[in-house]
Order: C-alpha cells, then structure tokens, then sequence
C-alpha cells in the first residue's frame, strides 16, 4: 500500500495504535476478500487527505491473527477508529468514505 498508509502487523499494532496522539483508523483486510479490495482506493484517498490530521492504517488478518482475535474481527473488512487507544467507532462490511471521514472529523 503506498501512500500514507501504514502497514500493521501484531507487532506495531500497540505502538502505532495506542501510542498516538492523533487519531488512527485500522481498516482490517485479507488479500482474498473482494469487498476488502473495494475498500483499498476509500482508504487510500483517506490517508491522502488526513495525512496531517490522523494515521491511518491497513492490517492484514492473515498475516496478523492475533490482533483480528483481540478485536473479535469475525467479518472483513471491519474498519476500526481508535483515539488515545481506545475504539471509538467500528464499521464492519463496506462503508462509505463520508461515514468515515465525519466520524475522524468529530474527533480531531
């Protein structure tokens, strides 16, 4: 994923998530999941326009299960939205760019 876009992993997902300062959406995603795929091009142009404001993030449940387990992901894409590491929405399924970006908009 190029762009402002972080890749997650099991790892960083403390660090980048809980650590921030800003707010930080998690669109949670598999390489297989078409409906994920449909996401991509939203998120992309999400990073690109709150590239200042918020991080946001990619993580893929295949790669990293133990982060989907923590979170109860049981459908993709679930797309999460953290401030000072806590959830404060959460989406599962496809969502629209404006549902989004008002939420990120109500916390910043």
């Amino acid at each position: 994923m190029a762009g402002n876009v972080t890749e997650l992993s099991d790892a960083s997902f403390d660090e980048v998530v809980h650590n921030s300062v800003v707010p930080v959406l998690v669109d949670f995603w598999a390489p297989w999941c078409a409906p994920c795929r449909f996401m991509t091009p939203i998120i992309k142009e999400i990073s690109d326009e709150y590239a200042d404001k918020a991080k946001i993030c990619k993580l893929n449940t295949d790669e990293s299960r133990d982060s989907a387990i923590e979170f109860g992901i049981n459908a993709i894409p679930t797309t999460m939205l953290f401030k000072d590491g806590q959830i404060q929405k959460k989406w599962v399924g496809l969502t629209s760019k404006k549902v989004i970006t008002a939420a990120i908009d109500e916390l910043l």
